[in-house]
This record gives C-alpha cells, sequence and structure tokens, in this order.
C-alpha cells in the first residue's frame, strides 16, 4: 500500500478526521477504500440519517457541494459530505467552481469531513486549483501499480484478512487477474468465503476460482515452449482449442506478446540477475525465473522473430488475412514457432 495512502487510513483507525480530502488519481481502489472508510466509520449509524450527504459529480455543482459542506452536524460531533466521481462535478474545471472551493479550503468548516472522490485522473496542475489543493487540503494522488508491486499488495491484504497465502497461489492471482486492484480483492475475498477455516490459501484453490485448469492453463504453456516441450504444448492447444470460451486465443496471444516483448527488454539489462530483471522489468519475483531461463534459450534475433509471429497470430484471431484457417489451426501454428522457430 501507497505510503501516504496507509497514512491517512492509519489516522482514519484512531478517529483523527481532516475536514478536507481530495483523492485523486488513476487507481480507483484506493480512493474507494478511503472514501468507504469514512462513509462507513466516521458516524455512528443513529447520526448518518441527519449528518451524511452523499452526492454525485454530474447531478452538483460546486456551490451546491459547498452549501452541504457549511451546514453544521445535528446531534453529532460532525457531519459528513462524500462527492463520488467528482471530476464528473459540473463546474470543477471552471474559473467559478475552482474558486468557491479554492474559498471554501480557506474557511474550511471544522465540524464537516468533506470528501472529493475524483477518480482516473488528477486535477491540472497548471490551474490554481491544481496547485493550491495540496496546501490546503489532505491530497492523495493514487497511481496504477507495477506487476512487480502485485505480490505485496496481495500479501498485505491478505495479512489484513488474517489470511495465509503461499507463493503459487500469489503467482496465480497476479498473473491470472493483473493489476486491475478492485477485481484482485473481489477474486480474495470470495476465495475467503468458501475458504476452510484455518486453512491457507493454495495456488489450486486459486485456480478453480479463476476457472483454470491446474494442469492446462498459460503458465504450464509458457513454461512448454521456454523447455520446448511438444508433446505437453500440444496438450495444451488441443485442451484451448476444446474449451475456447474458458481460454479464448487472442488474451493468450496478448500474455504471451507481452512476455516476449518484456524479454527482449531483458536482453539489454545491465544487471541480468533475477533481483536485476525484476527490478528492470516490473514483474513479480515469482515470474522472474521464466524470463532468467527464456534468456539463456533464446538469442536476441529469436526472440524478435517470435514477436513478429505474435503480431502476426493477433492479426489473424482478429479476421486480417486468415484464409481458410481456423483458430485453433492459427494457434497451433503460432506454438510451433515459437518453440522451433526460435532455436538459435
Amino acid at each position: 500500500m501507497d505510503a501516504s495512502v496507509k497514512k491517512v487510513l492509519t489516522d482514519l483507525k484512531a478517529r483523527k478526521y481532516a475536514p478536507v480530502y481530495f483523492l485523486q488519481g488513476e487507481e480507483t481502489f484506493y480512493i474507494d477504500l478511503l472514501s468507504d472508510y469514512i462513509e462507513q466509520h466516521a458516524l455512528s449509524e443513529a447520526e448518518k440519517g441527519f449528518n451524511q450527504v452523499i452526492v454525485y459529480g454530474k447531478d452538483v455543482t460546486m456551490a451546491t457541494i459547498l452549501t452541504h459542506a457549511r451546514r453544521f452536524p445535528m446531534m453529532a460531533e460532525r457531519q459528513v459530505v462524500i462527492v463520488k466521481e467528482a471530476q464528473d462535478i459540473q463546474d470543477l474545471n471552471k474559473d467559478i467552481g475552482g474558486k468557491l472551493l479554492l474559498d471554501y479550503l480557506t474557511k474550511q468548516v471544522p465540524s464537516t469531513v468533506l470528501v472529493f472522490c475524483h477518480k482516473h485522473k488528477s486535477l491540472d496542475k497548471r490551474r490554481e486549483l491544481g496547485k493550491k489543493i495540496d496546501q490546503l487540503a489532505v491530497t492523495i494522488t493514487t497511481k496504477k501499480i507495477y506487476e512487480n508491486q502485485l505480490p505485496e499488495f496481495v500479501l498485505e491484504y491478505t495479512k489484513d484478512k488474517k489470511i495465509s497465502i503461499d507463493d503459487r497461489a500469489v503467482q496465480s492471482l497476479c498473473e491470472f487477474v493483473g493489476n486491475d486492484l478492485h477485481r484482485l480483492a473481489n477474486e480474495i475475498d470470495k476465495i475467503i468465503i468458501s475458504l476452510p477455516a484455518g486453512e491457507s490459501i493454495s495456488g489450486e484453490r486459486v485456480m478453480n476460482q479463476v476457472g483454470v485448469s491446474k494442469e492446462y492453463n498459460i503458465f504450464e504453456l509458457q513454461k512448454a515452449i521456454l523447455h520446448r516441450d511438444t508433446l505437453l504444448a500440444n496438450k495444451i492447444v488441443n485442451y484451448f482449442e476444446s474449451n475456447s470460451k474458458k481460454n479464448p486465443m487472442i488474451p493468450v496471444v496478448a500474455y504471451l506478446y507481452s512476455f516476449f516483448s518484456k524479454l527482449l527488454i531483458a536482453t539489454q539489462a545491465p544487471d541480468k540477475s533475477e533481483k536485476g530483471l525484476a527490478s528492470e522489468l516490473k514483474v513479480s519475483p515469482y515470474a522472474v525465473r521464466d524470463y532468467s531461463l527464456a534468456l539463456r534459450q533464446y538469442p536476441p534475433q529469436s526472440i524478435i522473430d517470435n514477436i513478429a509471429s505474435l503480431k502476426d497470430a493477433d492479426l489473424k484471431l482478429k479476421g486480417v488475412n486468415t484464409g481458410s484457417a481456423d483458430e485453433g489451426q492459427i494457434f497451433r501454428e503460432l506454438v510451433w514457432r515459437l518453440m522451433h522457430g526460435a532455436s538459435a
């Protein structure tokens, strides 16, 4: 978790509330985490009826929001005003809206907790509001996390839930779900619900949860390709072809394209140790072993050829220059090229 998010969450749990929070940026998970905590915990259930207001940006102007904020709480220590989808406030990016908010920020109502959830982007730093917001409010600016940061997120999230998780499960979640933190947390929550008391989350349980075969999945296909295990690769291709709804070809090609593209970058890495590659490629420590193996298997020109083959297969799977070949034939030919056309 980002240090600034962790600090704000720690303060909230200690019931230290600031008058204004401006939560902005690309990673909406942390924006929702903080705003949901305030919504659920700043007031008691009895206090919420008169003292909690939730509005959506597209429905309000800044004047309306600040009218709510300037009210005083009724039979409570504080009131809470939460603006969801604040990026859609009608006049936020106009001079009048920005000026109204700046005026409020210089004369904040201490008994109000005003929360802006400004998602997917940040305020324009060229405008006066964007320049001054950090000094006048508690501001969190979130960014999408890198692939190599995902294992830390999974481990921290499961630790907070008091659930243990093995390395294979961490890798499987990171690779199959990716850096959509909302979906990642949701998949973990679904696993925890069905997890017997005292058990840890295993790789097999993760694969069952996300609908992936334990034996025939993209991990095993990639390993078969790297080891040039033709028999296993053909078994996995056959499985993918007969279970195409669960294993659509285009995302699989995209996954392999990402791998070989990063592998090409790895050929130029100054430090080719596993630690050095993990840092250079921004991949998880669990995934970096495959890159180390592949560097020994594929010279640079073979990697370039494989990237070209993957681009060609992607176009064909999308209906460009397919000829009479079906998806299974296109994919089978691609896997053969990745193994045999990449020999030194």
